[in-house]
């Protein structure tokens, strides 16, 4: 799991070169995207499961802001059982790692089967989803050994950035210079991650150490940040074997803020995008949320902006993360949540490479 979360420089680049080039999308890898997207009629499915279902849940957000095209979540597991004249009408993405995992594969051949669209966003390209599909989005993470997912999850987040700037390709939604900027922006990304992780796992390594006994945490975020406060507490469960729930910030009002405790953490993604006003408002309210918190006593770690004295005055840990666009800090920040969650086991004497109970694609229901 380690050797993979540092590999994830290399398999971004591997991802970027395979379909920028230059500041321009390459038309032989992304044409039959953009033209898959430019069928979509009504709106854009994803179903998807576990790590890929949090990808999901990010590309809505981006696909819908870059596109206006009208995005669904949908779990792999439940949309099977759907009625198929509730399926009609909507363009179909499946992620899946392997490509193969059973209830998404389902959703998939469902999906064809009333006549939808379909594409398939794998790590294996020859796999059954990428097959079976109308078109296939191929992320190019390489073979992931270990069963949480990591590189091939941030793989997953830039190949759906990639896409919401397609989109707004196919719907012209972004003139030709935003889109050449923002993709500029990603093909630094790679160097951006090298460059932070050596000292993300030396801090987060010595924070792991003071919450050794800790058994219960709430990961906290807004917008973009809210997959990946969901993605960072899957991480703690598969691999530490510890209790841990993802949250919109605003929703701990709504009955979570009872568990809140010295004895249960908060995980609070507090990061900003000073270029762009909706995150700034974000950010101002998860800051006003911070500061309720510490009168209540809770234990704050914080992923936050480098530099940012605001939050490291109210966190008990804070993680910096330089500033980039708000697409681009989500990739970063999970990064250093997956470091927690192997510091966190590893701590604990868990076998992060083989945990219980759980395999590295599901093939059956």
């Amino acid at each position: 799991m380690l050797r993979e979360i540092y590999e994830q420089p290399d398999t971004l680049l591997a991802t970027i070169q395979h379909y920028v080039a230059d500041g321009h999308l390459r038309t032989e890898t992304c044409s039959a995207i953009i033209d898959w997207l430019g069928r979509v009629r009504t709106k854009i499915v994803i179903a998807a499961s576990g790590s890929s279902r949090h990808a999901g849940l990010l590309a809505e957000l981006l696909v819908e802001d870059l596109s206006s095209i009208p995005v669904d979540v949908e779990y792999a597991s439940e949309y099977s059982y759907r009625p198929e004249k509730g399926l009609t009408n909507s363009a179909l993405l499946v992620i899946s790692q392997s490509g193969e995992t059973a209830d998404t594969l389902a959703a998939l051949r469902k999906a064809k089967a009333v006549g939808n669209q379909t594409l398939a966003i794998t790590n294996v390209e020859g796999s059954t989803m990428a097959r079976e599909a109308t078109v296939s989005f191929p992320t190019l993470a390489g073979r992931e050994r270990a069963i949480p997912a990591t590189k091939s999850f941030t793989a997953q987040l830039l190949n759906l950035y990639l896409l919401a700037l397609m989109s707004a390709v196919a719907r012209k939604t972004l003139d030709a210079a935003e889109i050449r900027m923002r993709l500029a922006e990603m093909e630094a990304l790679p160097s951006l991650v090298e460059t932070q992780l050596r000292g993300w796992e030396q801090l987060v390594r010595q924070i792991a150490a003071s919450y050794r006994t800790a058994k219960n945490f709430l990961f906290l975020g807004r917008g973009l940040h809210y997959p990946i406060a969901r993605e960072g507490a899957l991480k703690l469960k598969e691999s530490a074997y510890l209790h841990a729930e993802g949250y919109p910030s605003g929703e701990l009002k709504h009955g979570p803020n009872a568990l809140v405790s010295p004895a249960t953490p908060l995980v609070m993604m507090a990061t900003v995008d000073w270029a762009a006003p909706d995150s700034i408002l974000r950010y101002d309210r998860v800051i006003h949320l911070m500061q309720e918190m510490r009168r209540q006593g809770a234990s704050i770690l914080a992923v936050a902006n480098e530099g940012d004295k605001t939050v490291s005055a109210l966190a008990d840990h804070t993680i910096p993360v330089t500033q980039v666009r708000e697409p681009v800090l989500a990739i970063c920040e999970t990064i250093p949540l997956q470091l927690f969650s192997y510091w966190m086991a590893t701590n604990n004497g868990v076998d992060v490479d083989n945990p219980r109970n759980l395999t590295k694609a599901v093939l059956a229901e």
